[in-house]
């Protein structure tokens, strides 16, 4: 665990920081109330809503948590002149996060959850495929080559949504390399994006399996030492962290095992955004200087922290200055 005078330290250079963040951005819109009862027209319970409240979700919500650790944020993505779209732009100029609005069709990404005494009932989702929200090939480097130059990290935010793709991540690593920034990305395997040569990515145990390719026997441990040299010889990442959800964060460099970071989280309410969580605070650490298991030991914080809260949440310097040192 990181002390309270790293941990001071550590934010105070994260002030000075600028991040962009590019990928899925969408809206949640949780519905809050209660049920008592069962409607008469079919066997499913009647909601009576309270209250209606909205955050920013996706590569948003990355870029949310980074701006309330203390860096300041651009978020690129594909936000419609809709109803959603406006609500998601006002959240984050609520936050001082400027935006960039890539080229696309459809409807703002949209996800509504129903939450009866603070369990969720049900998803209600709406988007187009994938194809609606892919920037065409020839507008890439124009879109993001000045951004890139201006900010001192990349986040790619992946939510298979069809935003990110592979001309997009390697025209954009092309320019990070280039210009000295750290870039990382949170991969979705489904989406099977062909990276290479980031300062980091964070996929989750499942994930982490799926991208090396390697299907342990069931009851088995989870086999890091295979999955770490596969990934770093398939993708040629510099820094991996795979997040264990209760076992902690498992740490490599270079295909090598490094740690594995305890979890921080005392009690676990929702798990929503987490990840997003984990890589806006790993990253901003690592392009403040910190050492990997530092980055990783903030970022386990901070994790600890949005668990803690239902919904999609952020984790403020307060929250994790109270919990550094201890």
């Amino acid at each position: 665990m990181i002390t309270t005078a790293t941990a001071t330290a550590l934010l105070k250079k994260i002030a000075g920081l600028r991040i962009l963040v590019i990928g899925d951005v969408m809206l949640d819109h949780y519905i809050w109330g209660d049920a008592t009862r069962i409607s008469p027209e079919a066997p499913v319970p009647v909601v009576d809503i309270a209250r209606d409240t909205h955050t920013a979700g996706g590569a948003a919500n990355v870029a949310l948590n980074i701006a309330s650790l203390g860096a300041r944020c651009t978020v690129a993505g594909f936000f419609a002149d809709d109803e959603a779209g406006k609500k998601l732009t006002e959240i984050l100029a609520g936050h001082d996060i400027a935006t960039i609005r890539t080229p696309g069709a459809g409807a703002t990404i949209l996800k509504t959850r129903v939450l009866v005494q603070h369990q969720q009932l049900c998803r209600l989702d709406r988007e187009n495929p994938p194809s609606a929200y892919a920037i065409p090939t020839g507008k890439i480097t124009a879109l993001f080559r000045d951004a890139v130059r201006a900010h001192d990290a990349v986040v790619l935010s992946d939510y298979a949504k069809g935003i990110l793709s592979d001309k997009l991540v390697a025209t954009v690593t092309k320019i990070a390399r280039r210009e000295g920034k750290i870039i990382a990305l949170d991969p979705k395997p489904k989406r099977a994006l062909a990276f290479r040569d980031l300062d980091l990515i964070t996929p989750n145990r499942k994930e982490a399996l799926q991208l090396a390719g390697v299907e342990p026997e069931a009851g088995t441990p989870f086999p890091a030492a295979e999955v770490c040299a596969r990934l770093y010889k398939l993708y040629r990442t510099r820094n991996l962290v795979i997040t264990m959800s209760e076992d902690g964060m498992l740490l490599s460099s270079k295909g090598k095992i490094g740690k594995t970071i305890p979890t921080a989280a005392r009690e676990v309410f929702d798990v929503s955004g987490a990840g997003d969580t984990s890589l806006a605070a790993l990253t901003l650490a690592l392009a403040a200087g910190s050492s990997l298991e530092t980055a990783a030991q903030f970022a386990n914080i901070a994790a600890g922290v949005v668990v803690g809260k239902v919904g999609t949440a952020v984790a403020s310097p307060a929250e994790i200055l109270a919990r550094a040192g201890k």
